[in-house]
């Protein structure tokens, strides 16, 4: 089979590797579609230890079942999945919280991902989507669960209803985006997106009705903001973000740019900021997530941008370059 190999820091190939073996409890997947994650750009950079040289990355996939060894999950069906591969018996698994399992594992990182014509998973991590579902649309299962769960927790902390809140977005990418979507379709009316790219802002222009600033031309409102969802996480916007939240707001970070940088803990103190993180989703977000998606809650994803596999090493340029207008580039096995 034909599988994008992440070769060494800023090159990936198209490479020939064996057809992936058929575990108990586990099937095959016969991949449609599966999108380029920040992580998996992270890693491409070199920047991510636990992705090595030699892996097939990607872990937002669609796929059809070609061979299964679980009962239930018959060749021929389509699916998309918790990349996440967690031990179910663990205290949080069985809270219901399955993405801080203790003992979990991850397509795309500790086993051949996604960017490929066919990877195997177990049966349990996968989640069912309307089989009519298009496949560019279901390969935003994983991201848009992402901003699901994130603002699913920022709701819990909120002194007021988040459509009553003035909004800012830190980061127009792909989870920026599905973000800004969600709290509009929660109802938010204030909502501002800052974006550097150019070329991303006139995405959001078309996408979201929202402001969108270039937070180069003029540095952010300070105490402005009553939810700040920042979704780069890098020293430049932990920074940005509690300067911009008002007092009393809720900071909720997603991103994962940067490993450690430091933040002004006496605001955080004084000003009674409450600064939330998150990772991932639950299955049961996704889900959910699938079914928002069935329902059209993020709009029409026209902004999302279909490239065959075989030109995922250029895509991988273009993002690192800003070249991608695009926030979400998805590639694609046959029809998107």
């Amino acid at each position: 089979m034909k599988a994008l190999v992440y070769t060494r820091p800023h090159e990936m190939q198209l490479q020939d590797r064996p057809l992936p073996d058929l575990a108990d409890q586990e099937v095959v997947l016969q991949i449609e579609a599966v999108g380029i994650c920040g992580s998996d750009l992270h890693a491409w950079h070199g920047k991510d230890p636990r992705r090595q040289p030699g892996l097939v990355l990607g872990h937002e996939f669609v796929g059809r079942i070609a061979r299964s060894a679980a009962p239930g999950f018959e060749p021929g069906t389509r699916w998309t999945g918790n990349p996440l591969i967690t031990c179910g018996s663990c205290d949080y698994c069985v809270q219901g919280r399955n993405n801080l399992c203790t003992r979990r594992t991850m397509v795309g990182m500790t086993r051949p991902g996604a960017y490929a014509e066919y990877m195997s998973i177990p049966a349990a991590s996968l989640v069912a989507i309307p089989q009519d579902m298009p496949a560019l649309t279901a390969a935003l299962t994983e991201p848009a669960a992402t901003a699901w769960h994130a603002l699913a927790l920022s709701l819990r902390a909120l002194a007021r209803p988040l459509h009553e809140c003035r909004a800012l977005v830190i980061g127009g990418g792909a989870i920026g985006i599905l973000a800004a979507l969600l709290m509009q379709r929660l109802g938010v009316r204030a909502l501002t997106v800052s974006e550097p790219n150019p070329g991303r802002r006139a995405t959001l222009a078309g996408a979201v009705r929202c402001e969108a600033l270039d937070p180069r031309a003029a540095p952010l409102p300070g105490e402005a903001y009553d939810y700040v969802l920042d979704a780069v996480g890098s020293a430049v916007t932990r920074t940005e973000a509690l300067r911009a939240v008002k007092p009393g707001g809720v900071i909720m970070h997603v991103g994962l740019q940067d490993w450690a940088s430091e933040i002004d803990m006496r605001r955080l103190t004084l000003a009674e900021i409450t600064l939330l993180g998150t990772y991932t989703y639950t299955t049961a977000d996704l889900r959910a997530t699938v079914a928002a998606l069935a329902e059209g809650a993020f709009g029409d994803l026209a902004w999302v941008e279909a490239r065959r596999l075989e030109q995922g090493p250029q895509a991988f340029v273009d993002l690192d370059r800003g070249a991608a207008a695009s926030p979400k580039i998805v590639l694609c096995n046959g029809p998107a």
